[in-house]
């Protein structure tokens, strides 16, 4: 599913469910060692999937530890995001890119007054015009998306009501949307741009922003 929301440059690996029997680096299994046991499932099969990804790009095994705020700490010279939700844990990483921000959730009704600290009056309104049942997780999805990719590129906190996200019915198989940005200065993009996608229960949201010679 994600290869089918980003661009062929971006190496992606997905898994529904986590496999039996994954093994990561002794440096990885001791960030979650003192979690329960579904944190230490999906974090092991969301690192096996960025394993995975990173060997599409031809990049030898190595750890991935934690960077700044928990973010993956990516070998150099790659960008990437992990994601992961009940049933699902997915990775994109991409040579020479600017930053990549992926986001899945389940595709359900969102918890009540989450929307209303999420979503501007005219984000909320815009909504009902896409057709979804209950789709304010996909507005959320996507904010969170454009916070994964905003991060990297700017090491700034971002806030849900500081991007305003407009979005296109999927007409070939997926949606696009837009994410303006409110919060202007010197090297912060002011706009994003991102595909999106609603199958078997789950949302998918990407961002992949390619370096300015790509």
């Amino acid at each position: 599913m994600l290869d089918e929301i980003m661009p062929p440059w971006v190496a992606t690996a997905e898994r529904f469910g986590d496999p039996p029997g994954i093994t990561l680096f002794p440096e990885e299994e001791a960030l979650v060692s003192d979690s329960a046991e579904k944190r230490r499932h999906e974090f092991r099969t969301s690192r096996h999937c960025a394993h995975l990804a990173l060997r599409q790009l031809g990049v030898a095994p190595r750890p991935i530890l934690r960077g700044d705020r928990g973010a993956p700490a990516w070998p150099p010279g790659v960008v990437g995001s992990i994601t992961h939700c009940a049933g699902y844990r997915a990775a994109a990483v991409a040579h020479g890119a600017l930053s990549i921000g992926i986001d899945a959730e389940p595709h359900l009704p969102m918890p009540r007054g989450v929307l209303e600290r999420t979503a501007t009056p005219a984000e909320a309104a815009a909504l009902d015009l896409l057709g979804l049942p209950d789709p304010g997780r996909l507005l959320f999805s996507a904010k969170e998306a454009v916070y994964k990719a905003w991060y990297p590129l700017t090491g700034r906190w971002l806030g849900f009501l500081d991007a305003t996200v407009t979005f296109t019915p999927p007409l070939t198989g997926f949606g696009t949307f837009a994410a303006e940005i409110a919060v202007q200065g010197p090297g912060r993009p002011a706009r994003f741009e991102g595909r999106w996608l609603v199958r078997g229960g789950l949302i998918l949201t990407a961002i992949a922003v390619p370096a300015p010679s790509a």
